[in-house]
C-alpha cells in the first residue's frame, strides 16, 4: 500500500508537499516545504492511540521528524485545520520535539465550549490558549519565503479552515478524493448549507491549484491518493459535478449523514484534541484516564 507521496513544488512561490498516509485512521499528514529557504510546516499530524488496548505511541510524528531530519529541514509552524474526530492530534509532541508554535483557527473555542459542556469540564479554559496562535479569516503569514492564507471553511466542524500554500490548499475534511465526494456536516456544529458555501470558496481557487485532502477512504479498493486539482474537484466530485445546486447537495449531505455513523474514535479523541493535542494529566496513580460521556450523541445512527 501507498503511504508516501512527494508532490514537488512547480516552480517559483510553490511548496514541496510530503504526504504521509495512516492505514488505521486513513488520515493524511503533511510536511510542507519552501524549497528555497528549507522552512517547513507539519500539518494535521497524527499520534497514534490503538482504542482496544488504550496503548499510545508516536510512530507516525517521529516518521515526519525523521523525513524532516533527512531532508535538512526546520520546521517553522505545526499546524491543525481543525480539532480532529478520528485520530489524536500529535502537535504537542512535535512542539516540545522541535520549539515550533501550534496554531489552528480563532472558532476553535466554539468547539471547546461544546465538548467542554458534553464532557462536564466546567473549570476547562476555552479559550483556544492551548495553541501558540490562533488564526483570524484572512489571515497571512511566512512558511519561509511563502506567503500563506487562511481561509474559514466551516461545515464540518464549526472550526474547520483551509490553508492556501502557494499553488496548494489542505483541505482536510472539507473535500475528499472527487470518486469519494465531500465531508460529513452532522458532527455538532456542523452545517451542510455551511459546507456548501466553503466548498465553493475553495472551488473558486486558480484551477489549477493543488487540493489536498485530510483522509482517503479507498473507494473500490484503490490505492490510498490525495492530490487532485481545484478542476478534477469542481468537474469530477462526485457530490458536486454535474449542475448540483446548493438545495440538491444540502438534501444530499442530509440524507446521507443521517445514515452515517459516528467515528469510532470522536469521543475519545475530541477531549484530547480541544486541548491541542494535549493527553490528559496522570493521576495520582500515574496512569492518564479518557472520559467518555454516555449517551451523549443523541439520534446518532449505530454501525
Amino acid at each position: 500500500m501507498k503511504t508516501f507521496a512527494l508532490s514537488r513544488s512547480t516552480g517559483p512561490g510553490s511548496p514541496d508537499v510530503a504526504g504521509f498516509f495512516d492505514p488505521r485512521t486513513f488520515s493524511v499528514q503533511y510536511v510542507v516545504s519552501d524549497p528555497a529557504t528549507r522552512k517547513c510546516a507539519i500539518i494535521d499530524p497524527v499520534y497514534d492511540f490503538d482504542e482496544k488496548t488504550g496503548a499510545t505511541a508516536t510512530h507516525h510524528a517521529d516518521e515526519l521528524l525523521a523525513y524532516v531530519a533527512d531532508q535538512g529541514l526546520k520546521v517553522q509552524w505545526i499546524l491543525d485545520t481543525h480539532p480532529h474526530a478520528d485520530h489524536f492530534s500529535a502537535a504537542q509532541y512535535l512542539k516540545e520535539k522541535t520549539g515550533a508554535p501550534t496554531a489552528i483557527g480563532e472558532k476553535v473555542v466554539e468547539v471547546q465550549a461544546l465538548w467542554k459542556e458534553l464532557y462536564h469540564w466546567p473549570d476547562f479554559p476555552a479559550d483556544g490558549s492551548q495553541w501558540d496562535r490562533l488564526f483570524v479569516k484572512g489571515d497571512t503569514f511566512k512558511l519561509g519565503e511563502l506567503e500563506v492564507e487562511v481561509m474559514f471553511s466551516p461545515g464540518h466542524t464549526l472550526a474547520s479552515i483551509t490553508y492556501v500554500v502557494g499553488d496548494t490548499a489542505f483541505v482536510h475534511d472539507t473535500l475528499f478524493q472527487p470518486d469519494f465526494g465531500t465531508a460529513r456536516a452532522d458532527f455538532p456544529g456542523g452545517d451542510a448549507r455551511q459546507l456548501w458555501d466553503s466548498i465553493q470558496a475553495i472551488l473558486a481557487l486558480p484551477d489549477e491549484t493543488r487540493v489536498f485532502t485530510g483522509h482517503d477512504y479507498m473507494p473500490d479498493g484503490r490505492e490510498p491518493e490525495w492530490e487532485s486539482t481545484v478542476r478534477e474537484q469542481r468537474e469530477t466530485n462526485k457530490h458536486l459535478a454535474g449542475g448540483v445546486s446548493e438545495a440538491d447537495y444540502v438534501a444530499m449531505r442530509d440524507q446521507r449523514d443521517s445514515e452515517l455513523p459516528m467515528p469510532k474514535l470522536i469521543l475519545h479523541s475530541l477531549q484530547v484534541n480541544i486541548r491541542g493535542g494535549q493527553l490528559p494529566e496522570p493521576e495520582d496513580n500515574g496512569r492518564r484516564y479518557l472520559k467518555i460521556p454516555l449517551d451523549a450523541l443523541e439520534d446518532a445512527a449505530w454501525d
